[in-house]
Order: C-alpha cells, then sequence, then structure tokens
C-alpha cells in the first residue's frame, strides 16, 4: 500500500516555474515507477510524464517535453515535476500516481496508487 501526497501546486504567470512534488509512504516507494497525470475542467486524465524505480529511465508527453523535468529521490520517497516556461493551457489539477514495474507507463488504467492531486493554473 502506497499513499502520496502532492504539493507545490499555485497561480503562476505564462513563463513562470512551478516545482511539484509528490511524497509517498510506505517502505516500498523505491520499488514503483512514478508517474504525474493532469485533468484540466471537462477533459479527460491526460498523461504528463513518468519515471521507472531508478531513476534511469523518464517518459513525458509531447506537449510537456523541453520544459518539464521528472525525478525522484527514494531517500526521501518523493518524486518531483519542475516546471519551467509554464503555458495556460498547463492549467489542470496534476496527480501523483505510483505503479508496479510492468505495463504501460502512459496508460492511467496501469496505476494503482493516487494522490489526491494539486492545482496549477497558469494566468495569461
Amino acid at each position: 500500500q502506497v499513499q502520496l501526497v502532492e504539493s507545490g501546486g499555485g497561480l503562476v504567470q505564462a513563463g513562470g516555474s512551478l516545482r511539484l512534488s509528490c511524497a509517498a509512504s510506505g517502505r516500498t516507494f523505491s520499488t514503483y515507477t512514478m508517474g504525474w497525470f493532469r485533468q484540466a475542467p471537462g477533459k479527460e486524465r491526460e498523461f504528463v510524464a513518468a519515471i521507472n524505480w531508478s531513476g534511469g529511465s523518464t517518459w513525458y508527453a509531447d506537449s510537456v517535453k523541453g520544459r518539464f523535468t521528472i525525478s525522484r529521490d527514494n531517500a526521501k520517497n518523493t518524486v518531483y515535476l519542475q516546471m519551467n516556461s509554464l503555458k495556460p493551457e498547463d492549467t489542470a489539477v496534476y496527480y501523483c500516481a505510483a505503479k508496479g514495474v510492468l505495463g504501460i507507463v502512459t496508460s492511467s488504467h496501469e496505476y494503482a496508487y493516487w494522490g489526491q492531486g494539486t492545482k496549477v493554473t497558469v494566468s495569461s
């Protein structure tokens, strides 16, 4: 069992930066692939980024590639999402999620554990 708590959301102007954090409970955090998803009002939840257990492999949605960076600190049971050059279309609730080794990292259905979300609003 893993419990996830996101933080770091807020209001930022276009072009600005935010860093989201996701703190996980449980001694098995280092074995999970971690992902970030987001859901804008009236839209479906979409994949943003993911990182494997060691941090050696990362995946990004095309819409955030080059602007967002996912990282993790297994000693602190925390995964991060550094978001730079933010755009109004990045406005959404951002969710942290955890999954096992197998399965497709970009599919929300593969993730067994979810945080409550943190809201990011980018003003133009």
